[in-house]
């Protein structure tokens, strides 16, 4: 799976319409979550996947992750 890298390679304002936009902004943010996770397989992305995957229609965390990537081009507790 790639598709953080994917999403990553976009424009800084295609990430965050794709992240602010209802029910598609959870969806980029589990696929990107998962896939980094799987890249990386580390614990900080594992803990972030899930919480995204369990609690994720909470408008907080992807409105979290759009001011994260437009800060710093990542997202919130990505590694």
């Amino acid at each position: 799976m790639n598709f953080d890298t994917w999403f990553h390679n976009q424009s800084k304002i295609i990430q965050i319409i794709l992240l602010i936009l209802p029910f598609v902004g959870w969806i980029v943010d589990l696929l990107v979550r998962w896939s980094a996770f799987i890249k990386n397989q580390s614990l900080v992305n594992l803990v972030m996947a899930l919480v995204i995957t369990l609690l994720g229609e909470f408008w907080i965390l992807t409105i979290l992750d759009a001011v994260m990537i437009a800060l710093n081009n990542k997202l919130f507790l990505e590694e």
